[in-house]
């Protein structure tokens, strides 16, 4: 009879010890799949250690600055597709393909009270970010403090000039990342935090050629 209710025992505690793994499995795997999908507004949620600019624009970038004759050690990108209140403004090191720097920057509001999600245009007066290549100018104090003039080297943002859009910064601007929540929306310039733009300040100061900053829409890759 005691052997029995030992039998007995040891598969109650198999069946108990099963049920708890299934119970761990089960957790884990919800747990990883909220790691990879946010569920705010439907969009999908990327860990800001994953973000990164692909290789295919670090390398036409490279090309670019070299036929152009621009800085071909480092060159600022920025990713419109990650959301505002992540970093996607990338400092990088064109030779090593490396992310020296990074930090969150505004996208345009298109004459807005507050955009959802992107829109992006050209026109004189859109109030919106403009996709592109961008010379960055010399440097001037305006308004908002210390800011660098941006040419725009493409269709899509050639008139970036008579727009007045420049980089610049504002407190509005986060030091540190504050996603999921977003940032606040400019009127087309990218616009960084004070912080932040001291240090681009030194990379583009130092530069004896131009500085390629270049705003996508896209390209990012995990």
């Amino acid at each position: 009879m005691h052997q029995i209710r030992c039998t007995i025992h040891m598969k109650l505690v198999k069946r108990l010890l099963l049920l708890l793994l299934l119970v761990l499995l089960t957790g884990t795997v919800w747990y990883l799949s909220r790691m990879r999908s946010f569920a705010a507004g439907g969009r999908k949620f990327v860990p800001t250690t994953q973000n990164k600019i692909s290789n295919a624009t670090i390398n036409e970038a490279l090309q670019f600055c070299k036929d152009k004759q621009f800085n071909t050690e480092v060159a600022f990108l920025i990713n419109m597709e990650i959301e505002s209140g992540e970093n996607r403004f990338f400092v990088v090191d064109l030779a090593s393909k490396k992310i020296l720097k990074s930090g969150l920057v505004t996208h345009g509001r298109c004459n807005q009270n507050w955009l959802v999600g992107r829109k992006y245009g050209n026109a004189v007066g859109c109030g919106c970010t403009s996709l592109g290549k961008y010379k960055i100018g010399k440097p001037y104090h305006g308004r908002f403090g210390l800011a660098y003039k941006l040419y725009g080297l493409d269709i899509t943002n050639n008139n970036a000039f008579a727009r007045f859009v420049v980089l610049h910064s504002h407190e509005c601007v986060p030091e540190k990342e504050v996603a999921p929540a977003p940032i606040c929306q400019s009127d087309g310039c990218p616009t960084v935090a004070p912080a932040f733009l001291k240090e681009l300040a030194a990379v583009i100061d130092k530069s004896e050629r131009p500085v390629l900053l270049w705003i996508e829409g896209g390209r990012i890759k995990n």
